[in-house]
């Protein structure tokens, strides 16, 4: 099976400069994808001189979405956009996934009006994956949805474990429910009332965990509404550049600690390898009757290659098709009963 991603080639910060090299590089990594690379076809074929894979083909799309552009305006007035195109491909069945680096709130408006919605979901989370000292955690959601209903975490749980079991090829992923504390009377009346649904959806619901839980790899899937989850993932990534920041100032204090530092050096690149936030970029758009994913806006080639990688692994995995069973299983299942 050959699956093919759309790439808005415009998307990002940098647009073409990234996102064509990116796809030429994920070309020759892997003999199971062919790609189909949406923008400005001028722009984007200067970036193309002397590639000739088959597998590589250029839509032109002659309008871009704005970092900053109104999604409603996104949506009503650039139907000729690389990120519209990109996604149409993928609504009409001549793309398995799309890819954008553009911006969030236009990508989610516009995946939502041409995709909808996969039956018993009403509304689309963002999902990625962070590292923790056991592996790594897939969290949502990130900031889609601000308010949230207990239903709306329950399936953001169903959705989030359907992914991690795709991927991660288990059967019955752990789930945590992010709060202020473990104890089952800790958190808002929203939560208390998620965390009796998760009791009783069949999940491996695991209980509350709490923000440090996320990094000690207490649950391999930890749900939130998108206020607490953007605000997690933004301090996590403020306090990985804060630490490295340190680490610099530290071993360039003087000569002593700069002889230190090249003898630690094989530590300190293991180190940053470890939590290179590059490697976890590329955020899953769940609950879509398609397959969408969001790169982060500042990526560089590497880091867009990672997220390239993870909407072709999604399609592979079947996670569509893993999340609609376990939703047509939830329709149908009693409280108590346990979803083997």
């Amino acid at each position: 099976m050959t699956v093919t991603v759309a790439i808005d080639g415009m998307g990002g910060d940098h647009g073409p400069q990234v996102t064509v090299r990116a796809a030429r590089e994920f070309l020759r990594r892997r003999d199971d994808v062919r790609v189909v690379l949406v923008g400005i076809e001028d722009r984007i074929r200067p970036f193309l001189a002397g590639s000739d894979d088959p597998r590589l083909v250029v839509r032109h799309a002659g309008e871009v979405v704005g970092m900053d552009e109104s999604p409603a305006l996104a949506l009503r007035a650039k139907k000729n956009s690389s990120m519209r195109v990109a996604i149409d491909l993928v609504g009409g069945g001549e793309a398995d996934a799309c890819v954008s680096a553009g911006n969030t709130g236009a990508l989610m408006a516009i995946s939502r009006f041409v995709l909808k919605m996969l039956p018993g979901i009403d509304r689309p989370a963002i999902c990625t994956v962070l590292p923790t000292v056991s592996g790594h955690v897939h969290v949502l959601d990130l900031g889609a949805n601000v308010d949230c209903s207990p239903e709306h975490l329950l399936q953001f749980a169903i959705m989030g474990a359907s992914l991690a079991g795709a991927i991660e090829h288990k059967d019955r992923p752990s789930v945590g429910l992010l709060n202020i504390g473990e104890e089952a009377i800790k958190g808002n009346e929203v939560v208390k009332r998620a965390a009796e649904l998760l009791k009783d959806s069949g999940l491996n619901f695991i209980g509350n965990v709490e923000g440090d839980g996320l990094y000690k790899g207490h649950a391999e899937v930890v749900v939130c509404d998108g206020f607490v989850g953007n605000v997690a993932l933004k301090a996590s990534e403020g306090l990985v550049e804060m630490l490295s920041a340190f680490l610099r100032q530290e071993f360039g204090r003087n000569p002593l600690t700069r002889l230190a530092a090249l003898i630690a050096l094989p530590v300190l690149g293991h180190f940053r390898r470890r939590f290179d936030p590059r490697r976890y970029n590329g955020a899953s758009l769940l609950g879509l009757k398609g397959i969408v994913v969001k790169s982060h806006g500042s990526a560089d080639v590497f880091s867009f290659g990672h997220a390239l990688d993870r909407a072709a692994d999604a399609v592979r995995a079947g996670v569509l098709e893993r999340i609609s069973l376990r939703l047509a299983r939830q329709a149908g299942q009693g409280p108590g009963r346990e979803d083997r």
